[in-house]
């Protein structure tokens, strides 16, 4: 075993005692979950980043989707009327509780690693 020594594998045994499954089929202690140390409010405002984080995602969607169908004269007048205001109402409610609970766009804006950023 050349590339990962005997304690970066889990399951692979020491060189006294030897693991029934072969080296090669060991994790990397790198690819196992981590013991994650969490309490109640930390939990609390992850999920609420997250939920809000899924609202914003579907917002800008909706608001994309409603001005292609704006431009292409797909609406009525009432229609678009509606709808703008049904956006700003949310728009509104979005800015509200991101406000409350201390959060900006910035937090909401998920790191998708080499695809970017979500929002």
């Amino acid at each position: 075993m050349s590339e990962w020594a005997w304690d970066d594998l889990v399951g692979a045994g020491t060189p006294d005692e030897p693991s029934p499954r072969p080296p090669e089929l060991a994790l990397p202690r790198a690819l196992l979950p981590q013991r994650l140390e969490t309490d109640a409010d930390a939990v609390a405002r992850d999920l609420l980043k997250l939920v809000l984080t899924i609202i914003e995602l579907v917002r800008q969607l909706m608001e994309k989707q409603a001005l292609r169908r704006v431009e292409e004269g797909d609406l009525t007048d009432e229609q678009v009327e509606g709808l703008g205001q049904g956006l700003m109402h949310l728009e509104e409610a979005m800015d509200e509780l991101k406000e409350r609970y201390g959060l900006t766009a910035d937090d909401l804006n998920l790191d998708l690693g080499p695809l970017g950023t979500l929002l």
